[in-house]
């Protein structure tokens, strides 16, 4: 069950569309803006597990390059929550060509279609692992230098320019959230993204834990809804800051998530298997929080050993449903 959000906005009837809703993130998201009393649309290419989804929600099934599809999700909608990406971090034999046509072009043509629609707002969903590139200053501030080293970390980037260059020429306002390593429940153990889900699939199912590098590279994890939370209240930011860090403000090395996991798992005594490393991956990623934390009442609020609980038990319970 999701935290209570207490600073959440109330947004009734503010209609929202979560571009990516189908995702861990957007039914998390899409859940908690109908508690908000918003009216919702999700637009993806799948819908991971329909049941876990309000019933109230709109689901739009499609592709993001369906410019058609994706104008008559968007018709009417006051806020797009922008999720959506067609490349993870990390993704071995990264293609910048795919990933810029896919990410970059496709969020041109998207916000193209929000300033058609008179949509009020973009929310981004950026990527605060990726986007600063091997830092220099830990916890890192939004001021930091941008110096990706993925194609990810680049597309993201380019997206937050792209999104002030469209508030300056069309006045659609904008907030871009630079979001740490995402965990908790729902996240898939299919795709390559999301250490924490990998491991304690593997961990509760007894096998290897797979790592890349030594494990000694630091990350910071921040709950899902944590995330939400910030998610909410960028819909209703009105100070002048259009680019934020969210995350837990500490780090983590891969070695003491692996122990964690091992130790929540029940499970002490599993292997380790160690990958090489890769070319993509920062040695440190830690957020400074401190500007979300005073422009608004955000703060994280789930423990991270807490929020390890509840998603080993969640995993546990959904591996039990599927043995049974």
């Amino acid at each position: 069950m999701p935290i209570a959000m207490t600073d959440a906005p109330r947004l009734d009837g503010t209609r929202c569309l979560i571009m990516g809703g189908g995702g861990f993130l957007g039914v998390h998201l899409a859940n908690a803006l109908i508690r908000q009393g918003a009216v919702v649309r999700a637009f993806g290419r799948s819908l991971t597990d329909p049941t876990e989804l309000d019933r109230r929600v709109r689901w739009s099934c499609g592709h993001f390059e369906d410019v058609e599809a994706v104008a008559e999700a968007a018709r009417g909608q006051e806020i797009v929550f922008h999720l959506l990406s067609g490349s993870v971090p990390g993704q071995p034999g990264q293609k910048p060509a795919s990933d810029l046509e896919t990410n970059v072009v496709g969020t041109l043509r998207l916000l193209d279609i929000c300033n058609a629609a008179a949509v009020r707002r973009v929310v981004f969903a950026s990527s605060g692992g990726t986007v600063y590139g091997p830092a220099e200053r830990f916890p890192t501030p939004e001021a930091a230098a941008t110096d990706p080293i993925s194609a990810y970390g680049v597309g993201k980037l380019a997206i937050e320019k792209y999104l002030a260059l469209y508030q300056h020429l069309y006045g659609l306002e904008y907030l871009a959230l630079r979001i740490a390593n995402v965990y908790g429940p729902l996240q898939s153990t299919l795709k390559r993204q999301g250490v924490v889900a990998a491991m304690l699939d593997h961990a509760l199912a007894g096998k290897p834990l797979e790592i890349w590098g030594t494990g000694e590279v630091v990350r910071d994890f921040v709950h899902v809804d944590d995330v939400v939370s910030a998610l909410l209240l960028a819909a209703t930011y009105d100070g002048p800051h259009r680019v934020m860090n969210v995350g837990s403000g500490t780090g983590l090395s891969i070695n003491q998530v692996a122990s964690d996991i091992e130790a929540v798992a029940g499970t002490t005594s599993l292997s380790r298997i160690y990958r090489a490393g890769r070319a993509a991956d920062v040695p440190v990623n830690i957020l400074d929080i401190s500007l979300i934390t005073r422009e608004t009442p955000w703060r994280p609020r789930r423990p991270w050993l807490d929020g390890l609980r509840s998603t080993a038990r969640w995993m546990a319970a959904q591996r039990q449903g599927r043995l049974v």
